[in-house]
């Protein structure tokens, strides 16, 4: 018997009594399947003999902690439990980390209180997106993401990032993570190209594996799913990196066979490392959605990779198979899904999984077959053989566990081993002793070196350090080296200092996202602050070190032509002294590119040596000075009016921003001065807004000035109490009759033109008299429509 977290009870007391039927209450009439009991009271197929479809349905179903209540949990009795990367204990996404743990004993309180009669009680398990640490809780240790990882190539990290990941996950008193990502990504404009380890299937195999031994050990070894250790999820079953043009969710076409060559490939190998589950991708392949494609989950993963655990969909990924909605959709589970992933329909779900299995539409045998999956997955981890609440368990609240310096020092180790020395003039290693001023205002600047999936899904927005304690900003690591060495290093973060230092270093980079957010329609990069301050540096003859922050390789000739010497740093996490560790010469600069690194901003695919300005696996070491020629500075992407889009994809245009009288609202989220602005799904996960506005508010829109119409996807829920307008700058339109009659009617389109506003200018404001809460999921100038009559 494997090693087990929980310890074990006689029947007569506790869980254990519960499970073998000893509670002794009376029975109720309530529909059961037709299974034979097995001779063990507690194995999976001797409870599933005894479970009520409803039950068995229900073992089916994730919910968000975001919408269920234990009391949820105690009449439904869910299998499994997730929460959201937005998503916190009490509806604090910056719970602490007791809440968490508090949260998961009172669910763990609710699915194990005595159920009437025979039926067994089933204790629910917790999952959560740990992708790189325990990145959702505050004073975890967040670890490089996946493309940081890569760019090391070291298993052996990996496989201890995992481990040390697995113990904070379990201090929380969660059971399973969805990590990790073992996506080929082969289009860096995909949003979610730096949760993937290499655009090189071989490189993905051997680091996913690993990471999926750190995180459960290895089947068949001590301690595998044992204490300090927890379920892994290979995901996403299978293209998500093959999308045309790199979009989230989107088609990838071409023959199978080579198809599955490059992104089914890491998967052999994290089935043969034991892991535990694999989720579905959101993706199509060509043209059939990956949750709905039976002769790819179940032909492909079971029959020819032989995957035997559980299949486990993504947010809502069910309901965007043909014919399916979040809460209908029997075709999911018989084309091989085993879970369902549905954060908010999981009740209507549940009512219709029910009345398919009974009218016929899911055959029994699937319904016992998928929740077998979910009941082998609790005995893996022990779940049947004691009644210890996570609060008892070896290392719940074992809070100097959680973002531990052994755990600190593993990710400043790897932090190190992933900077990809790109050029070098010779300033590299800086000197001992030597005055350094360190620009930028992503270099004292956590929240943005951890990038997405860092205590919220997108991470950054309103996040400071004071949402990592414990973390070490890349400019106090490059301070304390300096006074190490007998130097010193200041921030002057706009450049402006009045002594000339010995040497500059200019931290900047992409702003966090996460998914669809993140997706580009090019590579180049468009933000000149860091450009602007190596030129500023160089006119003043001060030798430059470019440190570049970003989740892809993108075409940065006009920085590195700047720079004297360029690092891709990519998304160090929380342990930014990794940073100066090698701009010091602490350690040898070791990364190489696991991704090739482009020649030219259109965002074509670059796989491999073609096209590539440096191909994957390349990367200096501190030995030698490596000149590069000038590179061409052209860029037609540079020019190209990104105006156009206000808001899409649950994000605002680069050149938009979002304002409650003084109050910044980061891409129409948050709140302030009587807005409170906070996302829902339309067609995706948070890809709209619900903007409540509580009486006299205001809400302004600021962006370029086209002249253009506006176009804005909307939503009325409940008419508005009170007079609602809207301005360009001229006469407030009042709008509350469009308002009124939208209600309940569903997504519309207003068009708005300076037919009803007098002008159309760069800012747009819409004011509440009364409590009013207007959904949007798009905002668009269209210059088709310039003057155009306005329409609701």
């Amino acid at each position: 018997m494997m090693e087990q977290r929980f310890r074990r009870l006689a029947c007569g007391a506790g869980l254990a009594a519960l499970l073998a039927g000893c509670a002794g209450t009376p029975p109720v009439e309530i529909a059961r399947a037709p299974v034979a009991a097995a001779p063990d009271a507690n194995t999976p197929e001797a409870l599933l003999a005894r479970m009520s479809v409803e039950r068995k349905v229900a073992q089916l179903v994730m919910p968000d902690i975001g919408s269920i209540t234990p009391e949820d949990v105690r009449k439904y009795r869910f299998g499994t439990i997730l929460n959201g990367g937005n998503s916190g204990p009490y509806g604090d996404d910056k719970a602490p980390a007791a809440d968490w743990l508090k949260l998961a004993d009172e669910y763990w309180e609710a699915s194990t209180a005595p159920l009437p009669g025979d039926e067994p009680v089933i204790p629910a398990v917790w999952a959560t997106d740990a992708v790189h640490g325990h990145a959702n809780i505050i004073g975890a240790t967040v670890f490089p993401h996946n493309i940081g990882l890569g760019a090391t190539g070291d298993a052996d990290l990996i496989r201890r990032i995992g481990a040390a990941t697995a113990v904070e996950i379990e201090v929380t008193g969660i059971d399973w993570t969805f990590a990790p990502t073992i996506a080929v990504a082969r289009d860096d404009r995909w949003g979610r190209t730096y949760e993937s380890y290499s655009e090189d299937p071989a490189l993905v195999s051997r680091l996913g594996a690993a990471m999926v031994e750190g995180l459960q050990g290895r089947p068949g070894e001590p301690g595998f799913l044992g204490e300090g250790k927890v379920a892994a999820t290979a995901k996403h079953f299978f293209g998500d990196g093959g999308t045309v043009q790199g979009v989230d969710q989107g088609d990838v076409n071409g023959d199978l066979a080579a198809l599955m060559a490059i992104h089914a490939a890491p998967y052999p190998a994290a089935i043969g490392a034991g892991v535990a589950s694999v989720m579905a991708s959101f993706n199509s392949i060509n043209g059939t959605k990956m949750h709905g494609n039976g002769p790819l989950l179940t032909g492909e993963l079971r029959g020819n990779l032989g995957f035997e655990g559980l299949v486990v969909g993504d947010w809502n990924g069910h309901g965007q198979v043909d014919g399916c909605t979040n809460s209908d959709c029997p075709q999911a589970l018989l084309a091989g899904l085993d879970v369902y992933m549905v954060p908010e329909d999981w009740k209507a779900l549940h009512a219709s999984l029910t009345k398919q299995v009974k009218d016929g539409t899911i055959p029994m045998a699937r319904l016992d077959e998928a929740v077998l999956r979910v009941l082998r997955l609790k005995q893996q981890l022990g779940i049947f053989d004691g009644e210890v609440k996570p609060s008892q368990r070896a290392l719940g609240g074992k809070w100097d566990r959680l973002g531990s310096p052994e755990h600190r020092a593993i990710a400043r180790e790897a932090v190190a081993k992933s900077q990809v020395l790109l050029k070098n003039t010779g300033v590299l290693p800086l000197k001992a002793g030597a005055r350094i001023e360190v620009a930028g205002r992503a270099a004292d600047n956590i929240p943005q070196q951890a990038g997405g999936w860092s205590v919220t899904w997108q991470g950054g927005g309103d996040l400071t350090a004071a949402d990592f304690p414990g973390a070490t900003s890349i400019y106090a690591g490059i301070a304390a080296a300096a006074r190490a060495g007998g130097g010193e290093a200041v921030l002057a973060v706009d450049g402006a200092s009045q002594a000339k230092p010995d040497v500059a270093i200019v931290v900047f980079g992409e702003e966090p996202y996460a998914e669809f957010v993140g997706d580009r329609k090019d590579l180049a990069f468009r933000d000149e602050e860091g450009l602007n301050l190596l030129k500023a540096y160089r006119t003043r003859g001060v030798p430059t070190v470019a440190v570049f922050l970003s989740g892809r390789a993108m075409w940065m000739n006009r920085e590195l032509n700047a720079a004297d010497a360029f690092v891709a740093a990519w998304l160090p996490g929380s342990e930014g002294a990794g940073v100066a560790d090698v701009l010091f010469g602490q350690r040898p600069a070791t990364g190489r590119l696991s991704f090739s690194w482009p020649a030219a901003c259109d965002g074509a695919p670059v796989n491999g040596p073609q096209g590539a300005l440096f191909p994957f696996g390349y990367g200096l070491d501190l030995t030698a000075a490596a000149r590069l020629a000038p590179l061409d500075e052209e860029c037609a992407a540079l020019t190209v009016d990104t105006g156009a889009a206000w808001f899409a994809n649950g994000k605002l245009g680069m050149q938009v921003q979002a304002v409650a009288d003084n109050a910044l609202l980061p891409d129409l989220r948050g709140g302030g001065n009587g807005i409170t602005a906070t996302g829902i799904d339309r067609k995706a996960q948070e890809d709209a807004r619900r903007i409540a506005f509580a009486p006299g508010a205001k809400l302004t829109l600021t962006g370029p000035d086209s002249g253009a119409a506006w176009r804005i996807a909307y939503q009325v829920n409940a008419r508005p109490t009170a007079p609602v307008t809207v301005t360009a700058g001229g006469t407030p339109f009042d709008i509350t009759q469009p308002m009124a009659v939208a209600e309940g009617k569903g997504w519309r389109e207003m068009v708005l033109s300076s037919a009803c506003l007098g002008t159309a200018g760069g800012s747009l404001t819409f004011a509440s008299k009364g409590a009013f809460a207007l959904q949007i999921s798009e905002i668009t100038r269209d210059e088709a429509a310039v003057g155009a009559e306005c329409s609701f």
